[in-house]
């Protein structure tokens, strides 16, 4: 009987991962720490064929919301960009050039949010634009739903950053509960 259930589980898995053009072990999870109010585990798919990878694991690194919120254009304060992980939204120029625009403003990492706010489910594939500078950062796509509530959080309390550990291995959390968002379905 538990065979069974664990072939379902797997036969599930593999079914989602084709339908969803992911692999499991596609995904990486980074944990907010602060504020306590959105102190979940995400998950985001790193880019396709541009962007780094994470060579180091921050325990406790800024999530910075990006000003202009799209990452087009110059960032207006590139002071509180410089070293943490940026948070800006998908639309109006590629995601190679929000990338850069990140990295040139000396970003570690970018989190990539779905404009479609209601996205709690569907990963986009982030791909090249076709420039030969392409960013050496992390680069990492976020669901829309994750990326508003983040985002609406942390205007709402005026703050100007959450602290987060990025990436988190999932599988070390044993001894601690995995909290997910509770508008996400994993």
């Amino acid at each position: 009987m538990a065979a069974a259930l664990v072939f379902c589980l797997w036969s599930f898995l593999m079914q989602f991962s084709y339908m969803s053009g992911l692999g499991v072990n596609e995904l990486l999870y980074f944990r907010v720490i602060s504020p306590e109010e959105i102190g979940y585990i995400f998950s985001a798919a790193p880019a396709k064929d541009f962007g780094g990878d994470f060579t180091s694991s921050y325990d406790e690194i800024f999530l910075v919301l990006a000003d202009p919120a799209d990452g087009c254009s110059d960032f207006k304060d590139k002071d509180i960009i410089h070293g943490q992980v940026v948070l800006v939204e998908r639309g109006d120029c590629s995601f190679v050039q929000k990338a850069r625009h990140v990295e040139e403003a000396g970003g570690k990492a970018v989190l990539i949010a779905d404009n479609a706010l209601d996205n709690d489910s569907q990963y986009l594939d982030m791909i090249t634009d076709g420039s030969t500078a392409k960013p050496s950062i992390p680069a990492l796509f976020l669901l829309g739903r994750d990326g508003m509530m983040i985002r609406r959080t942390l205007q709402r309390q005026a703050l100007p950053w959450a602290v987060i550990s990025i990436p988190v291995n999932v599988s070390t959390l044993a001894s601690y509960p995995l909290k997910q968002p509770p508008w996400t379905l994993w």
